[in-house]
């Protein structure tokens, strides 16, 4: 019967993957998550003057209403744009716009130089619905697919469902959204090199924001079911792999997660869980690592017992205070609220997941300069402003956290031995 049923299932996969029906590529260079340090990619980024016809989208709606928390180094772009801020020597500070090709291809090649084996591309909701043939959120997506090809980088999508309504709306968008990532940029099946990544044979795709208790959704009514359904079994679009992004303590349905059993069999029905850790942790509390620790070797334990695969999320630090001046006037954040130290607790938050076990790592986040988690150059001279305060780099290089996240993938890799002091870097930083 074994036998038979064997032939059976390569009978009906050579008819799928024969006559053309999955679109997905055979193989990828990255077959498995496991082993790889990943990050996020917001790439969400615009400039007056960029095409886009956006303004500076996501950087600012003037001076005094800053949205960033750190400033990019701008040395190695090959395009600029000139803002209203001004730099201590009285020159114009520049930012980049994630829109030109130009910005994504260094990016993707400072990931090859130090060792970021690749990116997630957050893809929300909104974008999900918008007119496609107009969407700038494309445009970026089209060319990351390209860089990272070039660069033999790994690359996934990742829907986030911010944005989604509790009014009836529910995860349809997103299926058809595929749908059209798959056939008109081919995502799974780039151009060049394949490098769409994979686990255990099967292209992931990310659904970020399940149980999170300020969502305007239940996660009952959205159709969730349905699309995981799709995903894994359209035998045209699916074939797929399922990583789910949750809270933190989502294992005991408290604290910062909603207190629905549901949840847990909605995970026991994907992949890959991911839980969204930042914020939940920081240096400035006495042995909260050891806290980290613990609620990682917790999750391992569920995940094994379950037989799903578990990524612990780290950063090098947050802060949100320039946003918040004008969005939470009565609740001011603090700049610099977990501070990056460094790179120390950057640091203690790779080391402490591997040694509990972890066997990937998602980083937040590769460019998210709104929140100051950027693991990007960034530079320790930010522009001056009465409105704005910028936070800077300790005094390290602008390439330190690219050259921490190297190091634990070559750890993780069992390249290096792992350190839980934050390793002390003896050759020159690298610049281009």
């Amino acid at each position: 019967m074994k036998i038979r049923s064997f032939i059976l299932s390569a009978a009906v996969l050579f008819f799928y993957t024969g006559n053309g029906q999955i679109k997905h590529a055979s193989a990828s260079m990255y077959p498995s998550y496991k082993g790889l340090v990943m990050a996020g990619y917001q790439g969400w980024f615009r400039a007056k003057g960029d095409g886009s016809s956006t303004g500076f989208n996501h950087y600012f709606a003037s001076e005094e209403r800053c949205g960033i928390d750190m400033w990019p180094d701008m040395t190695e772009y090959e395009k600029s744009y000139e803002t209203p801020f001004k730099q201590a020597d009285g020159s114009t500070a520049k930012l980049f716009s994630s829109y030109d090709k130009s910005t994504v291809d260094i990016h993707f090649k400072w990931m090859k130089q130090y060792g970021v084996d690749g990116v997630f591309m957050q893809r929300f909701f909104s974008a999900a619905k918008e007119n496609k043939a107009k969407s700038s959120s494309l445009v970026v997506l089209k060319n990351a697919l390209a860089a990272a090809s070039q660069q033999e980088r790994a690359i996934a999508v990742m829907y986030d469902l911010s944005g989604l309504k509790g009014s009836g709306e529910d995860c349809s968008a997103i299926i058809e959204d595929w749908k059209y990532l798959v056939d008109s940029l081919h995502v799974t099946n780039q151009q060049g090199t394949k490098t769409y990544l994979q686990q255990n044979g099967k292209p992931i795709v990310a659904i970020w924001g399940i149980g999170f208790p300020d969502r305007p959704y239940n996660i009952r009514n959205i159709g969730l079911e349905r699309l995981m359904d799709f995903l894994k079994n359209d035998p045209v679009y699916g074939h797929c792999a399922i990583m789910l992004g949750v809270p933190t303590f989502w294992r005991d349905l408290n604290a910062d997660c909603i207190n629905d059993p549901y949840l847990h069999q909605i995970i026991k029905q994907a992949d890959i869980v991911l839980p969204w850790m930042i914020q939940r942790f920081t240096p400035l509390l006495h042995n909260d690592m050891d806290r980290y620790r613990d609620v990682i070797i917790g999750d391992i334990k569920w995940c094994r017992k379950n037989k799903i695969d578990y990524v612990p999320s780290v950063c090098p630090g947050f802060s949100w205070h320039n946003l918040s001046r004008y969005e939470f006037p009565d609740d001011v954040k603090p700049s610099a609220s977990i501070p990056r130290q460094g790179g120390k607790f950057y640091w203690q938050q790779l080391s402490t997941a591997l040694n509990a076990g972890a066997e990937m790592l998602y980083v937040a986040m590769f460019d998210e300069i709104n929140e100051a988690t950027a693991i990007f150059k960034a530079t320790d001279t930010p522009p001056v402003s009465k409105y704005a305060s910028f936070i800077g780099m300790d005094g390290v290089p602008s390439d330190h956290y690219l050259w921490l996240t190297g190091e634990a993938s070559k750890t993780l890799k069992h390249q290096i031995p792992l350190s839980l002091k934050m390793p002390v870097r003896i050759e020159p930083a690298i610049s281009k």
